[in-house]
């Protein structure tokens, strides 16, 4: 069972707890993401052709980028401090950007050097068994010349920006490394614009089995849904600020070719934000559906219940005044007492339902 959010961000907090700022610790759950041996990826480009290959760690020791050509390099896995650390040395990174990259729980953010710009951000997967979603930390660091993207895992998320760079006449090799990292954001706006299809359509199936048959399965997968609104949010709303400050390309990272696609990617997000607080919306309205339901379900077992008690209040009164211990009653010495007292109890009863009817109660509407 998967743990709530908050107690997985209060244990692994605690891991830093007393350190000084920049202390290199992972922050994170390698165990419950089944996370491999990292693996570091290059990609050197020009508008000549490409060179793809994996780097070890002994290789990363002797890397050099060349300043003449474009160089992306790609980690696959940030849960070995001392690997993250080697390649912020290669690229003199900050030691708290370093610090950021192995902490993957933090909310998209954006940090502008003079050298190079920091961008965090997160990737959704949906699962639709279990009406959840998971994530992943994806943190981008864009120089001058190179791009370094850091993910918790290999999921094939940038494969096809990969197929692009292969291609034979690829015209994103002609364009600047600033072009590739509006590449891979825009994959990941694309890829929350696949989760939130995924949850409309649940969210679609369930208001009609809702309005079917209400039962308490639907009622916990409203809940479910609604945590799944409430993550994507959490994760999108800090990306587009992180995405409008971009935008205004303070210290010139990105060509003015570049712009007016990073412009589309945020008004991407701004839609995106649309859609789902309409999902939201929806959800709410499928709770209030839900509640009204099961109010009106109470009501009409309670109604059923007061005809029930209403048919026999008459008889028990009868069957109480005919109890009393007097000793001249009507009826107690003739033959067919008992049957004149059954018969005016029947008879009340039928003109009570006759009533009942006429006014509606004995039906299963409302």
């Amino acid at each position: 069972m998967k743990k709530p959010r908050l107690t997985r961000l209060k244990k692994h907090r605690a891991k830093k707890t007393g350190l000084p700022p920049g202390a290199l610790v992972y922050v994170g759950d390698a165990e419950q993401k089944n996370l491999a041996q990292p693996k570091i990826s290059k990609i050197v480009y020009d508008a000549s052709g490409m060179l793809e290959c994996e780097l070890t760690f002994e290789e990363l020791l002797n890397f050099k980028p060349d300043p003449a050509k474009k160089t992306w390099l790609n980690v696959h896995g940030v849960h070995e401090p001392a690997l993250i650390k080697q390649i912020g040395d290669k690229f003199d990174l900050h030691p708290l950007v370093i610090e950021d990259i192995l902490n993957t729980e933090q909310r998209p953010k954006l940090d502008e050097f003079d050298d190079y710009v920091f961008l965090e951000t997160r990737l959704f997967y949906y699962h639709a068994d279990e009406m959840a979603v998971s994530s992943e930390q994806l943190s981008l660091v864009l120089g001058k010349n190179f791009l370094l993207t850091f993910q918790e895992r290999s999921t094939g998320a940038f494969e096809p920006i990969r197929e692009r760079l292969r291609a034979t006449r690829a015209q994103m090799r002609e364009q600047g490394v600033d072009y590739l990292a509006y590449a891979l954001l825009d994959s990941v706006v694309d890829r929350y614009f696949g989760v939130l299809e995924e949850v409309g359509e649940a969210s679609e199936a369930l208001e009609e089995a809702l309005l079917a048959s209400p039962s308490n399965s639907e009622l916990h997968s409203i809940h479910q849904l609604k945590h799944v609104s409430i993550e994507l949010r959490r994760a999108v709303w800090p990306l587009r600020e992180v995405i409008n400050s971009l935008g205004r390309n303070e210290k010139g990272f990105f060509q003015p070719s570049t712009m007016p696609y990073l412009h589309d990617v945020y008004d991407h997000t701004v839609s995106f934000i649309e859609s789902l607080e309409s999902i939201r919306d929806t959800l709410s309205g499928m709770m209030d559906i839900y509640m009204a339901s099961v109010s009106q379900r109470v009501n009409l077992e309670v109604r059923a219940l007061t005809v029930v008690a209403m048919l026999f209040m008459p008889a028990t009164l009868i069957a109480g005044i005919f109890g009393m211990n007097f000793n001249k009653m009507p009826w107690i010495n003739e033959a067919n007492g008992f049957w004149w007292a059954i018969g005016i109890m029947a008879a009340i009863a039928l003109v009570m339902i006759l009533i009942f009817w006429r006014r509606q109660w004995l039906s299963s509407k409302t």
